[in-house]
């Protein structure tokens, strides 16, 4: 019989090796946004009802503390109750109104399309979020004020990750002089880093309306934003436990009737400002947020809410806040659950490491969170990566080394398709009568992309070839990565028109020139 030549051989290996660095389509990808979580049930049924009606009897009988005239007018006037205390009470019938007719299935939108945000059923996506004060000098092991250019860089570093999948504010930006200047450039940088959907925050409704102008610049018209919007605020609407906070409620107001999809997020933290039992904790999440879905469809129903039960943990030994803790873990997955038990989009808080720099502590800690966040169905699972020192801190390489680690996750959240295409009786018949290994089997090669994820730093070598190059470690190849990264991808996301528009009527900080080739990154730090 002949034989194929060597040549032959070469140039098969060589189309076979062409054809796996080919990019794969959308649906031929192992990971993407929105796999099916919610395989992972902390509460069981009949927890879950129990948990529900200690929520509806918080909301009831306890009620909510420093709510501002507009919303306190609302609630009384579709039911509520304003007590002598100054408590606004929600009763059973109003919050289960709400529930029959809001938003559910929120879709966020990005300003590019491919970005878009599915949040129907137990739909999974990571992203970033947090206020970090510090970034995360890893050569020197020193903690260092954020500015301004740090997060248009996280911005544009994020636009690349392929596993990070929206891009919510990291860190704040401490060289604004004022917050006008903080909101204002806060939500420009992003814009001008990513097309990823984008979420901010706003301290005053003033500067929130300013922002609007701003992003109706960005869309083309007002009308082509309210068709697509493409930045959510993060609202902290509650102060723990179970207090309205005024400003944000305002901010809150605007938001809504510019069309702005908001975040609603409650962060009290457990054995401080919520509850030090798990399930006590739960609840008066649930509660606050519950509060907050009437509010935001009082000002108008059905206007796009994400459910942001974000609960914390503290250690209780110090009072200080712990993020990577296995209380923190198991909290996400809980509420995420909750909010799949009302049926609402909803997203959480997992991955914010204790561990001040990336090792294996931060690894350990984040791998656990977010494991169980997504397994629990929470639509959005934010502060997945970069995020250490319980959140005072964000560094650029641990977000390359994030990335990679989301995208295993991801894989574990996609799951096992069980058909008889995948088991492959034939191909098992075919192989222990043959080659008696399956690594040539067509189908080993059509799985080996599709059903298959690589890593882009982690390392698989042997301990020899390990050590025939160099003995790399994991914070110099991420480094090496972010360097190639942000010295290249300057992105033109704001055409030079949109941004003198935009300079000319609103107080701009960002230089200019640093949005293009830097000397930041040209030369390893």
């Amino acid at each position: 019989m002949a034989t194929a030549s060597p040549r032959r051989r070469r140039n098969a290996r060589a189309a076979k090796h062409a054809e796996r660095a080919a990019p794969l389509q959308e649906n031929e990808r192992p990971v993407r946004p929105g796999f099916e979580g919610g395989r992972f049930a902390p509460f069981t049924d009949a927890q879950l009802d129990h948990l529900n009606r200690a929520t509806l009897d918080v909301l009831a009988d306890i009620g909510l503390a420093n709510a501002i005239p507009s919303c306190i007018d609302r609630v009384v006037a579709a039911g509520g109750e304003l007590t002598d205390a100054g408590r606004l009470r929600f009763p059973k019938a109003l919050v289960e109104d709400t529930l029959a007719h809001c938003m559910r299935n929120v879709v966020l939108h990005a300003r590019d399309p491919q970005h878009d945000l599915n949040l129907s059923g137990s739909r999974v996506h990571f992203g970033t979020a947090g206020a970090a004060v510090h970034m995360v000098d890893i050569e020197n092991d020193h903690y260092r004020d954020t500015t301004l250019l740090d997060l248009y860089d996280l911005a544009r570093l994020v636009d690349t990750l392929d596993n990070v999948h929206f891009f919510q504010r990291p860190v704040v930006a401490r060289d604004m002089i004022d917050n006008r200047d903080l909101d204002i450039n806060s939500l420009y940088a992003c814009l001008a880093g990513t097309t990823k959907h984008i979420g901010v925050s706003f301290t005053d409704p003033d500067y929130a309306r300013e922002a609007l102008e701003m992003l109706h610049k960005v869309a083309g018209s007002e009308a082509k934003w309210r068709e697509r919007p493409f930045v959510s605020q993060s609202n902290c609407f509650v102060v723990p436990p179970l207090r309205f906070a005024e400003d944000a409620c305002k901010c809150l107001e605007v938001s809504i009737e510019g069309g702005m999809p908001v975040l609603l997020l409650s962060a009290g933290q457990a054995g401080a400002t919520s509850p030090a039992s798990l399930a006590g904790s739960v609840v008066q999440a649930t509660a606050e947020c519950l509060a907050g879905l009437v509010y935001v469809n009082l000002v108008k129903r059905g206007a796009p809410a994400v459910f942001g039960t974000w609960p914390f943990v503290s250690d209780l030994r110090t009072g200080a806040m712990t993020g990577g803790s296995g209380e923190q873990a198991i909290l996400a997955a809980g509420v995420a659950q909750m909010g799949r038990y009302y049926g609402l989009s909803c997203g959480t808080a997992a991955g914010m490491s204790d561990a001040k720099l990336p090792d294996a502590q931060a690894g350990y800690e984040k791998g656990a969170a977010i494991s169980l966040a997504a397994h629990a169905g929470a639509n959005m699972v934010y502060e997945t990566c970069g995020m250490y020192g319980s959140l005072l801190g964000c560094s650029f390489e641990g977000m390359v080394i994030d990335n990679d680690m989301l995208g295993a996750i991801n894989r574990t959240v996609r799951g096992i398709e069980v058909s008889d295409e995948t088991i492959g009786i034939e191909t098992i018949r075919e192989v222990t009568s043959g080659a008696q290994h399956y690594l040539g089997s067509d189908q080993t090669m059509s799985l080996m992309q599709s059903h298959y994820i690589y890593p882009e730093i982690g390392d698989r070598t042997s301990p020899k070839e390990w050590g025939e190059l160099g003995k790399p470690k994991l914070l110099d190849v991420a480094r090496k990565k972010l360097h190639a990264t942000l010295s290249s991808h300057y992105p033109q996301h704001l055409s030079p028109e949109l941004d003198a528009q935009i300079r000319a009527e609103h107080t701009i900080h960002l230089d200019t020139a640093l949005m293009t080739v830097s000397d930041r990154w040209t030369t390893e730090n």
